[in-house]
């Protein structure tokens, strides 16, 4: 069953993660990919992310998939308890994906129940497509990509930082031009999305 955690803010919501998970995560081994955040001038929240796991108990393995040979991609990919992917330039971060094969990668592990979490940019890409986003985050970044398709780990597009500065009114005009198109799902930050398997709630 998969089972993904999506939020906009985890250092905002990360208090869920005991419920998603059922159970606590204190000694839980996260595969932390702060690859998004590479483009970006403020790591800030990456770094927020990390205190938030830390403070929950578990152990974090940085993963850098623009740069990991691909050995230690696979081993912390299939080793370490849960997955988290950060926010950042969501372009960028599928074009990395792609390129360094831990997309395929991550489909399987999550496709075999392994919890994924995703912030932003790493709840963005787990979508059918991401081309929807293109007015909060600069294609630019990834001149290398070739195709907007997602991950495809669920069945919807998950748009972050609905009414939330300083995305208020940029989510707002996304809404209004791609909310009826396909399925959109758009939360706050201080909302997140569980899935579990073929079920999708509200946090």
């Amino acid at each position: 069953m998969r089972r993904l955690l999506l939020t906009s803010s985890f250092s905002a919501t990360g208090d869920r993660l005991p419920a998603f998970l059922e159970g606590s995560p204190e000694n839980h081994t996260v595969a932390f990919i702060p690859t998004a955040n590479l483009p970006q001038r403020s790591d800030s929240y990456v770094q927020e992310a990390r205190q938030a796991f830390t403070d929950m108990g578990c152990r974090i393995d940085d993963l850098e998939v623009s740069t990991a040979d691909p050995e230690t991609m696979r081993r912390s990919l299939e080793k370490d308890d849960l997955i988290y992917l950060s926010g950042g330039n969501t372009f960028f971060l599928l074009q990395e994906l792609r390129r360094s094969g831990a997309a395929d990668l991550i489909r399987q592990q999550v496709g075999q129940g392994k919890p994924y979490i995703g912030e932003s940019a790493g709840a963005v890409v787990t979508g059918p497509d991401i081309g929807f986003l293109d007015a909060m985050d600069p294609r630019s970044a990834a001149p290398d990509l070739d195709s907007t398709a997602g991950l495809g780990l669920v069945d919807f597009r998950l748009l972050p930082h609905l009414d939330s500065e300083p995305f208020a009114e940029v989510t707002r005009k996304i809404l209004d031009r791609y909310g009826d198109d396909e399925p959109m799902v758009a939360i706050s930050n201080s909302q997140a999305v569980a899935v579990r398997g073929r079920c999708l709630t509200i946090l």
